[in-house]
Order: C-alpha cells, then structure tokens, then sequence
C-alpha cells in the first residue's frame, strides 16, 4: 500500500544524503520518505526545497549546502548546473568508479538472488574523463533572434545553448558550431512540430576518431530549405567534413532520427577504427560513441566468449555488426540481427571485406529470428547480446533458454534491465561467471557492463 506523502512543494528541510540514485541525484529521507536531490553526494548535509510531489518521493533543490564530502571536486563545466548532458562533474573521477559498480551491485542485489557479495563483480574499468565522445547530437531553437545549438535541461523545453563541451570530441564541437552559424547565414528557420512550420530539429556530427572523416547529419522536420544546395556545399567545405546527409523527421517524437534519409554532398559513409578493424559507417547506423573505451570491452568480449572454431554465434542487436568483427575469426558460424537495414547492409559489408563468408546479417528482430533458425536445426552455442536500454525482449530470452545455448555474453548500457533479464536467465539455469563494469561516459552516471552467463551442467547420479 502507497503511503500519500505529506511533504509540501515549497517546504525547506534539512537532510543528509545516504546514497546515490541511479540519476547520480543524491538520496535523503523525510518523515519516512524517499527525497532526490541532485547535486548532492553521500555524507553531506544541506537545506533543501521540496520542489515536485509524487505519490512515494518528492524532488528537492538544494538550499545552501552545509559540508563537502571527499569526493566533491568543482565542475570544470561553466553550464553544468544547467545543460543536464553530465550528472557527476561534481564527484571525483575515482569515486564516480566506485559509484557506477555500486550501481551494478545494487541492481543485482534488487533484482536477483544472486549473492553479489560473493560474485565475481570487478571494479569498473575507467578511460579518459574528457573530450572522448565521437558524436554530438545537438538540437536547434532560436535565442535572441538567432538559431543557436544545444541540449534540453532537463524536464523541460529549454534549450541550452552550447558552443563548448568537454566530453565532447574537438572537432565534432568544432563542426557543429560551424554548422549553426551556416543554418543562421542561410536563415534556415527551426521547426515547430505542433504547428508543422520550419525546418532545422537537429544537427547531429560524428567523427571518425582514428581516421579524421567528419559526417553531418542535417534532421529536419520537412525538406524546405531554400538553398539547401549551397548550405550543403559550404558545410562540405568545412575542414574535415567529407559527407552531408539530409533525415526527415516530422513525427513528435524524442527521437532524433526520421527514416528517411539521404546523403546529399560527399561520401555515402565514414570510416572509423577500432583494433584491426575498419568500419564503414553510415549516417543512421548505431556505433559506440567512446571509440578508445570500445576497444577494450571488445577485446573483453572476445576473451569472454573463449571460442575455440566451433561454436555458432548470435550477434543481437547488432548494429554494424561492430562486435561480430571481432569474434568472426574464433566462430564456425556468426549470424547477427538488427533492425536498421542500413546497418545490416554495413555489417555484411565489413564482414565480406574482411573474408568471413561463414557471417551473415538479417533485418529484423532477434525474437523472430532465433525461433527460425533453431527449428531449421541452426542450434546457437553462445549469444553475444547488446541491446538498447530497455534491454532482451521477453521472446529472445526465452528463445536463448530454449536453444540450450552453453554460454551469453550480455552487454548492457542499464544496470536495472541487464539485472532483471540475468534473473530471468538464472532461473531457466544459467550461473553468472562474471560482472566487469566499464566507464563508457565519464561525468554521467551510465554505465556499461559485461555479464558473463553459462549454462549449468546437470549433476550426475
């Protein structure tokens, strides 16, 4: 039974901070009550204003914040108290470490009856604190009479302008600032998605980190740019950028990406390098956005799956086939799934370029798929999932159960969902060998994990 909360919005408090949330907010309690405040970290104590009421915990502000915990460091970030891109600029790198696989801990010890105190749950693996993401993905309003660039703040409608961001790559800052002062030349007018009128939502710029290529990606809510050709030709000259797509995206959505898309000036994709493999991107295709932390939980990955040459391998939710590279050469059998069929094209295009006949990509869902293939006698060995935050659908982990596959290795980007779907695992008699967190954004509070999962021999009598 919920208990109505009797805070009040407006209320000012004094609390202490117990834990952190999973929103890097800190967590204090009120009159037996959960309360997020952001901003705050464990140990420290502060005024507070309640500022939302729900049902079973109330948000706060702080106030005036009356001690520091050895944790706190000052956010280099002059629009971090604002933009919400970051949560966690404000605790040290280190103890950010320790909070994120406290976060894995917590998930599991919630969702599971594995004993975490016993498991095999390794520290978090840290990379660069700064500059490290390869894709900005920045929306557009107007400021002033000008068309500037930016992040929400969050749970709102106000857009935060940007000009320099610290996680972000140089150039990606560099390019999309110089494509926002090309939508203002060309008075380019922003969309409005309740009345239908305007053009520019989003300017989205990945670089291609080991190679310099620099693909733009204008999302619009309909195609009524006036001069598209020119503005396309001066991003073109841009140092760096060598491909301009144009995506239609009218519904109302928070979706940045229409489906319809089409390059308009240079080339048809970018490249990016990761270890020994060139990969071939194109303007909607999902990639790893911290390509020097990629690598090493790829390498982990394949250490993971140990394969000898025998084994047929699922790739799900495969992207550009990205992991399945990786694998390919230690599989009898690689078969991927994705749901983008511009992917699929760029997955079995690397995987013919690199001369794994025996890997092959479909469109569609692997819950579809995996029932299909088991029942024309194709019987997975090991699963490598990486599904988007929502994590397995219930059919996939059922059809993984089903072929008696002996090992899935599960990576995930959400400790709540990994957590629940490796219950659901454990109960059909898959043990958890190993949890490696992996720092793939540092200054926010995701985190990535590697679950190791094996199915468990039957005991003999």
């Amino acid at each position: 039974m919920t208990t109505k909360i009797k805070l009040k919005v407006g209320d000012v408090r004094s609390v202490k901070i117990l834990r952190m949330g999973i929103n890097g907010e800190g967590i204090a309690t009120l009159e037996r009550q959960i309360v997020f405040v952001p901003g705050l970290l464990v140990g420290e104590t502060a005024k507070i204003e309640i500022t939302e009421v729900h049902n079973n915990y109330a948000t706060a502000k702080v106030v005036k914040r009356d001690d520091s915990s050895p944790d706190r460091v000052t956010p280099p970030c002059p629009v971090y108290s604002v933009c919400g891109g970051c949560q966690l600029q404000h605790m040290s790198y280190e103890a950010q470490l320790r909070y994120k696989q406290d976060m894995i801990r917590n998930a599991f010890t919630k969702s599971t009856k594995l004993n975490v105190e016993k498991a095999d749950l390794r520290p978090t693996i840290g990379t660069s604190e700064w500059h490290y993401r390869n894709k900005s993905q920045f929306a557009v309003g107007m400021e002033k009479d000008k068309l500037v660039s930016g992040l929400y703040a969050p749970s709102s409608n106000n857009l935060i302008a940007i000009e320099d961001c610290i996680v972000q790559n140089a150039d990606t800052l560099r390019v999309n600032n110089a494509v926002t002062r090309l939508l203002n030349d060309y008075n380019v007018p922003v969309y409005n998605a309740a009345k239908g009128t305007g053009v520019m939502r989003n300017i989205v710029v990945r670089t291609g980190i080991k190679t310099g290529e620099i693909q733009v990606v204008l999302v619009a809510g309909k195609d009524g740019f006036e001069n598209l050709e020119g503005l396309s030709r001066d991003i073109m000259n841009i140092p760096g950028v060598v491909s301009v797509a144009l995506n239609i995206n009218d519904k109302m959505t928070s979706h940045v990406f229409g489906e319809e898309t089409e390059v308009i000036r240079g080339e048809e994709k970018i490249e990016e390098v990761l270890g020994e493999f060139t990969y071939q991107l194109s303007p909607r295709a999902f990639f790893q956005l911290n390509p020097e932390q990629t690598e090493r939980l790829y390498r982990e990955v394949v250490e993971a799956a140990a394969l000898t040459g025998e084994e047929r391998v699922v790739d799900a939710y495969a992207g550009v086939g990205s992991i399945g590279l990786w694998v390919a050469e230690g599989a009898k059998e690689v078969r991927g799934m994705e749901i983008i069929e511009e992917a699929v094209e760029d997955a079995n295009a690397h995987m013919t370029r690199y001369g794994f006949k025996h890997a092959q990509y479909v469109v569609g869902k692997a819950e579809a798929w995996i029932p299909r293939w088991v029942k024309e006698g194709w019987i997975p060995d090991v699963f490598i999932v990486d599904p988007p935050r929502s994590g397995c659908d219930t059919q996939l982990l059922n059809a993984m159960i089903s072929s008696k596959a002996k090992k899935i290795v599960y990576v995930s980007c959400n400790p709540q969902s990994l957590a629940r779907d490796c219950d659901h695992l454990m109960k059909a008699g898959y043990k958890v060998n190993y949890i490696q967190p992996y720092d793939m954004f540092p200054q926010t509070a995701h985190v990535e994990a590697i679950v190791v999962l094996e199915k468990k021999k039957k005991k003999k009598f």
